[in-house]
């Protein structure tokens, strides 16, 4: 029943930020552990954070810390994911998730429901 909808893509240049929403219907996300993935051109899809814990965000790489954060809004219905000082190797087709198991790591095998992606493109 748990359906994602990510929204927020778009074109942006090097050192700039952008906010991506991911809405939820049919169920909270206060359930599930969530998380923010990334398939960049030619590459398998990666983690880049993810909240699957109290003890705050895990990332999938160290390539997003002190760029990417990841929240949740009071209601329980929407993650984000503010992106900032983007760079061009960060263009992609970005996904929300959400799975089941908490503690897991951030990683694709943790999650088993996925938007549709929505595109980055950092470009100059």
């Amino acid at each position: 029943q748990l359906q994602l909808v990510e929204s927020g893509g778009g074109l942006v240049q090097p050192g700039e930020s952008l906010r991506l929403s991911c809405a939820a219907s049919g169920r909270s996300l206060d359930y599930y552990p969530v998380g923010w993935f990334r398939q960049a051109p030619g590459k398998e899809r990666e983690g880049l954070v993810c909240l699957s814990s109290s003890d705050g965000p895990t990332y999938g790489g160290d390539s997003v810390k002190g760029r990417f954060t990841i929240s949740r809004d009071s209601a329980g219905n929407k993650v984000y994911l503010q992106m900032s000082s983007l760079k061009p190797e960060d263009t992609g087709v970005y996904y929300c998730a959400a799975g089941r198991t908490w503690g897991s790591r951030c990683t694709e095998d943790s999650y088993n429901y996925w938007g549709q992606g929505t595109q980055v493109t950092v470009s100059s």
